[in-house]
């Protein structure tokens, strides 16, 4: 009984602990003039620190990594589902933008702007940072842990993937109601093939690849859209 008592105070700390943090830690009064690289760095430790608890109580609670899927799989299989996992959630993203770009989808959070790399420095810490950090960190917390668990709660896989996916959006509460929703999207495709196949590992090199896209290219490129077209100061 102790061991699942546990596993729930955890997972209720990701679907509700984790929101009210990034409320109470990421606004832009709180965020103004910190350097970015700053951001990151706490960003980063923050998940890894997570992560870390998220691991211990894995080891002390569950009898093998099976449960958080951590399985090995066909090298071609890997590839195929990264590559269409980051293909279709960067198209997907870039549809989002440019339907906030043309004024019809809620805007960005000025916090969102605020974490937007703008030099060399910046982009090599969202490159090496920020991105693979959110790929291991997120995918086991949230397709890893929370899926496996809140699957056993309700006895049925989909709920699984819908408290994981919701949590994974409201953990993005900083980013504003269009960046929740986009996250929980992504947070259900991700899902998809750690169901069907049972391990994290494309879902993790995606969220990498997905992340970076977004920190390097897509983002960069409508913050200057949007500041020169004077949607945004």
């Amino acid at each position: 009984m102790f061991p699942q008592l546990v596993r729930i105070i955890f997972a209720v700390f990701l679907i509700a602990g984790v929101p009210a943090l990034s409320w109470h830690s990421a606004r832009p009064s709180r965020l103004q003039g910190i350097p970015k690289t700053a951001l990151y760095l706490s960003a980063v430790v923050s998940q890894w620190i997570l992560a870390g608890i998220g691991l211990g109580v894995v080891v002390a609670t569950w009898p093998g990594w099976y449960k958080v899927c951590f399985h090995s799989m066909a090298p071609s299989a890997f590839l195929q589902w990264t590559v269409l996992l980051a293909v279709g959630s960067v198209l997907g993203l870039g549809f989002f933008l440019l339907l906030e770009h043309r004024g019809w989808w809620p805007e960005e959070s000025e916090v969102v702007r605020l974490l937007v790399p703008e030099n060399t420095r910046e982009r090599w810490w969202a490159l090496l940072g920020l991105a693979p950090t959110a790929g291991f960190c997120e995918e086991f917390l949230y397709r890893g842990f929370l899926l496996s668990e809140a699957s056993g709660w309700f006895h049925s896989v989909v709920w699984g993937v819908v408290v994981s996916s919701v949590a994974f959006g409201l953990a993005h509460f900083y980013q504003g109601v269009n960046g929740m929703f986009r996250a929980a999207l992504l947070g259900a495709l991700l899902a998809y093939p750690v169901v069907r196949l049972g391990s994290l590992y494309p879902s993790m090199a995606a969220h990498f690849l997905i992340d970076a896209t977004a920190l390097l290219w897509l983002g960069p490129k409508f913050v200057k859209q949007e500041d020169s077209s004077g949607v945004m100061p």
